[in-house]
């Protein structure tokens, strides 16, 4: 009689001698490693942005062309720039501290620096004017309702443009959707940030609906510049009056 073998039982799997896979793991930060090379990536980042942003104010001699691109050139180069070279170099702690340090420095003081860049363009009217327009006294609108045969006092001020930068005149230019609703301007030069009046008007075979005025300002080129001006436009709802 022969005795079977002994049962044993089948490998699990993995556990062949030719099961070479690793599982992959995260690298170990310490702060005594990771603090010191994300404060010089933050430093690094910081510099780039005030010297990128001085010699690129250097060089552009127009006050308005091409600054819009540099406020934004930093953040767009060390955020993307920063987190690529960090998944780049996933395996060495001091690295990937870097490339964070650098996406840091995207945002403070990149970023913030680029949008305080961009408000004074536009302070100074380089991303272009526009017509605010408010009842006397009151905030403003973006429409007004005039019963038909009735009429509307209101006022407009020209902004995105200051005195500074733009001491001539304005020149002002109003007209309508339809014939039958009128924009009076009583004055017709005005300065950057003034205040002027507009009166609206609707005649009394206007019927019910909702139409458009605009108004513009233009101010005459300078010698060797280009005309600058802003426009706006305001909803006239052409309503009977409720009792």
């Amino acid at each position: 009689m022969t005795v079977p073998p002994p049962f044993s039982a089948p490998p699990s799997p993995g556990s062949g001698p030719d099961d070479t896979t690793e599982t992959p793991t995260l690298p170990q930060f310490s702060a005594g490693a990771f603090w010191p090379a994300f404060l010089g990536g933050w430093a690094l980042g910081a510099a780039l942005t005030f010297l990128i942003r001085a010699a690129g104010q250097a060089l552009l001699t127009h006050p308005c062309q091409g600054h819009t691109l540099l406020a934004l050139l930093v953040p767009l180069l060390l955020g993307p720039g920063g987190v690529a070279f960090t998944g780049l170099n996933w395996r060495r702690p001091r690295r990937v501290a870097l490339g964070l340090g650098l996406v840091a420095a995207s945002l403070l003081p990149g970023l913030f620096v680029g949008v305080q860049d961009i408000g004074t363009l536009r302070r100074n009217g380089c991303a272009g004017g526009y017509v605010v327009f408010a009842p006397a006294g009151k905030p403003s609108v973006s429409a007004v309702t005039v019963a038909p045969g009735g009429s509307q006092e209101i006022t407009g001020r020209i902004g995105g443009f200051t005195r500074e930068r733009n001491p001539g005149t304005f020149t002002l230019k109003a007209e309508a959707s339809v014939p039958g609703i009128h924009v009076t301007l009583p004055r017709k030069q005005v300065h950057a940030g003034e205040v002027f009046p507009i009166r609206i008007s609707v005649d009394s075979g206007t019927g019910l609906n909702t139409y458009t005025v605009a108004v513009a300002a233009e101010q005459p080129a300078e010698p060797g510049g280009q005309v600058i001006g802003a426009v706006s436009s305001m909803e006239v709802n052409v309503q009977p009056l409720r009792r």
